[in-house]
């Protein structure tokens, strides 16, 4: 399964793992992947202790880091000075308060509430593009970084110069094949053409689709990731045969045992089918897709407010998201997650699923050898 990208960034199996959870990206990495830690919502501190216990972790091996530099955003949250909250209209407040209110939903107790606030806004308030900078600075600082993907649209120029001044390879999310074209045009290496099936950020064109058109799009010059809907192994043969130089996975990880999901979240997903996965703006103020709930549902309806952007209506959201989780309530459950979710059924540990897909992925490869050898 070794390609030439596996090759350039030092990891055995072009299996990449996007995930927020250090345990995640220790797991996949030391079973011979590559993990890909999504530090977009961390603080510049909290990601400086994420990353210098990975590298106590991963055994000397290089691994990733994913940051959000948007090109659209609320200005005013990147020149105030004040608690981001404060910039949330009232109305939207109130939207949010009596919804959770009239399903019963209490209010988090004052000292967790001060807390999740703070985490929240100290995270949210670096998707920005100043923001997203100053977590690049901290990630630069780590050696064992080889591999930095901008998940919301091309980096910017300074970014990609300094990257390639340190021997860092640059990656970036696509959901179409002119978004590839403008992403090598800015200097990026590696492009992950991530179908509508992917959980969090995704566009409308289907994986199977997506995947050829940004391959012809790219050339010989820049390798090509494939994501979204990919779970098993033979999934995985498939990405290649299409010119994939590997595949990017997040969804898929939720259910391990390494996972960052308490078990009443992981509860919700292994009920949830392919269809409870949908499209929404709900979370980020930006398409999301994401399992389907009364509070997802609520943003779609008349006489809802319009969407904050980025990154107020996350902060706003992840509040309740936060007083949903305490109240273990699952019709008001809502979390990115991809069409995958339909085949994540029980809890496994990431060394296990890592086996599973390489199993599947011979077995793949032998059904394709048998068929030319039949014909032959």
């Amino acid at each position: 399964m070794k390609t030439p990208l596996c090759q350039r960034l030092g990891c055995e199996l072009p299996i990449f793992a996007f995930s927020h959870c250090r345990d995640v990206v220790v797991a996949v990495t030391r079973a011979g992947g590559f993990g890909v830690l999504g530090a977009s919502t961390f603080s510049p501190q909290q990601l400086e202790a994420e990353l210098r216990w990975i590298d106590k972790h991963v055994e000397g091996r290089p691994y990733g880091v994913d940051v959000i530099i948007p090109t659209r955003y609320d200005q005013a949250s990147e020149d105030s000075t004040e608690d981001l909250r404060a910039l949330i209209p009232q109305v939207h407040k109130d939207f949010m308060e009596n919804l959770l209110s009239k399903a019963g939903v209490a209010a988090l107790p004052d000292g967790e509430k001060e807390r999740i606030e703070q985490e929240i806004v100290d995270g949210r308030g670096n998707m920005t593009p100043d923001g997203a900078r100053r977590l690049l600075a901290v990630a630069l600082t780590h050696s064992q970084v080889n591999f930095v993907v901008s998940a919301l649209g091309s980096p910017p120029p300074d970014v990609v110069a300094e990257l390639r001044d340190r021997g860092i390879l640059i990656g970036a999310l696509c959901g179409k094949a002119e978004h590839a074209v403008r992403h090598i045009a800015a200097g990026v290496d590696v492009i992950v053409a991530q179908g509508t099936e992917a959980g969090g950020h995704t566009g409308e064109i289907a994986t199977m689709v997506l995947v050829p058109q940004v391959v012809e799009a790219c050339g010989d010059g820049v390798a090509v990731l494939a994501a979204g809907g990919i779970a098993r192994g033979s999934q995985i043969a498939a990405a290649l045969a299409l010119g994939a130089q590997g595949v990017w996975c997040g969804t898929v990880w939720l259910g391990t045992r390494e996972s960052e999901l308490n078990p009443f979240e992981k509860g919700v997903l292994f009920e949830a089918r392919a269809d409870d996965a949908v499209r929404r703006k709900a979370r980020t103020g930006k398409t999301v897709r994401m399992l389907k709930s009364q509070l997802s549902e609520a943003w779609e309806q008349p006489g809802a407010p319009p969407y904050l952007p980025t990154p107020l209506q996350g902060i706003l959201y992840n509040e309740a998201h936060a007083r949903v989780v305490r109240a273990q309530r699952k019709d008001l459950y809502s979390a990115p997650a991809g069409q995958v979710v339909g085949m994540i059924n029980e809890e496994t540990s990431v060394r296990e699923l890592m086996y599973r897909m390489q199993t599947e992925y011979l077995e793949a490869v032998e059904r394709l050898q048998r068929l030319n050898a039949a014909n032959d």
